[in-house]
């Protein structure tokens, strides 16, 4: 197992992009998630359920969504333990189609930075089919 390096907060400053990231979605994708979660909602794995309750086709699970989109900054800042408060609001539904699924893409920026506690806000921007799907999608996080 590697070890990944920790951001430092000498290393970043407010603007800075992280690496933007695509992440797929597939019915299986949602299927094992639900298997893993205990979340069955059918809307989320039968089309027909789905397009019934009025939904244009199955759901991702909207904390499977948050979920994956976090990663992003993880990564970026070497230790999920250094994230320190996470939060969002669900604004639209990740359509996920029975043929090749989709994606959700996902650029962060640095908005802030406090000096005293060595915490930095990063602000994401997430979408799936050009539509925004998660909106006030803000982490903390700690640096070293």
């Amino acid at each position: 197992m590697s070890e990944q390096t920790v951001r430092r907060f000498a290393d970043v400053s407010e603007g800075e992009a992280l690496p933007a990231r695509s992440i797929p979605v597939t019915r299986a994708t949602l299927v094992h998630y639900a298997g893993a979660s205990g979340d069955r909602n059918v809307i989320h794995w039968d089309e027909r359920t789905a397009k019934a309750v009025g939904l244009p086709d199955v759901i991702a699970h909207g904390m499977w969504t948050m979920g994956a989109v976090i990663q992003l900054v993880t990564d970026w800042v070497g230790d999920a333990g250094r994230i320190l408060d996470y939060g969002t609001r669900f604004t639209k539904p990740v359509v996920v189609p029975h043929d090749g699924g989709t994606s959700i893409d996902v650029t962060g920026t640095v908005k802030s930075l406090d000096a005293q506690t060595k915490q930095g806000v990063v602000e994401l921007v997430v979408t799936s089919s050009g539509e925004k799907v998660l909106g006030r999608c803000r982490a903390t996080v700690q640096l070293d």
